[in-house]
């Protein structure tokens, strides 16, 4: 186990302009070996996002009921967190560094909620499915932070923004979910979004140019669609994430404002 003094682990960033903050609708694993118009955007707004000292991801893929976990192994191991899809989807690899000095960072910001370090998880699909296209030859570490799913909403918002600081020492933060992510009333074959589905994806665009941080912290409270769109609050909570992360004044620029399938929201925004 490497070991570190308070020196070692505060030098390992330095202060910076402040990094923007995403949150990417990923949907479907097979968006991963795509060329489509969603993995196209993901490109684009990759080549617009400055180089970083290292990449946190909130995925909606890594739950951790009763506690909230950092990555800290030196090198990722890369998840394929899912079944019955092609074999190209199974074969695909993202080798990344970790960065225990960066965890430790992490840590300590999180240390009010006991924060563990993990260096067991790796990478999940949430995470290597969209910085593929992102980042596509990644020079810096890639880090993880959980989902404690039995923490509240508006408790979790509160947890994230204590990493804001972190924006201005050259972390960029991705929160990887679905605002709408209804599995099963998923149109497997295509066609139209369901009518409640374009309602919630509405509603919550409008909340969050306006910065309604009350509505989306309470999304079951505030509207109606919300027990169809979100069943499970596991894909809604990166997001919450993301905007935890942004500055009071800034807004949001909003990508891929479509519903794939029918029940899958692909609304992204990055911080403006």
């Amino acid at each position: 186990m490497n070991t570190y003094t308070i020196a070692d682990i505060e030098s390992r960033l330095v202060p910076s302009e402040r990094m923007p903050v995403l949150f990417v609708g990923h949907g479907t694993p097979m968006h991963a070996i795509s060329d489509n118009d969603i993995t196209r955007t993901w490109v684009r707004e990759g080549e617009r996002l400055p180089r970083a000292q290292a990449i946190v991801v909130v995925s909606a893929h890594w739950q951790t009921p009763g506690s909230t976990r950092i990555t800290d192994a030196p090198r990722n191991r890369v998840i394929h967190d899912f079944w019955g899809f092609p074999d190209e989807l199974f074969a695909v690899d993202y080798p990344t560094e970790g960065d225990p000095r960066v965890a430790r960072i992490l840590g300590r910001a999180l240390a009010a909620y006991e924060a563990a370090l993990d260096d067991q998880w790796g990478l999940d699909h949430g995470t290597w499915s969209v910085l593929r296209f992102l980042d596509p030859a990644p020079t810096v570490p890639v880090l993880q932070v959980s989902l404690d799913l039995s923490m509240p909403l508006p408790a979790q918002y509160e947890m994230f923004t204590r990493l804001r600081s972190l924006r201005r020492r050259g972390v960029l933060f991705i929160g990887s979910g679905n605002i709408v992510h209804a599995l099963g009333r998923v149109r497997w074959e295509g066609g139209a979004p369901w009518d409640w589905a374009e309602q919630f994806d509405a509603d919550t665009a409008d909340a969050l140019r306006e910065r309604r941080v009350d509505a989306l912290v309470d999304p079951f409270g505030t509207w109606a669609e919300a027990r169809i769109a979100v069943p499970t609050d596991d894909h809604y909570r990166p997001m919450l994430a993301s905007l935890a992360l942004l500055e009071p004044t800034e807004d949001v620029r909003f990508f891929n404002e479509t519903i794939d399938l029918g029940a899958i929201g692909m609304r992204s925004f990055v911080s403006a």
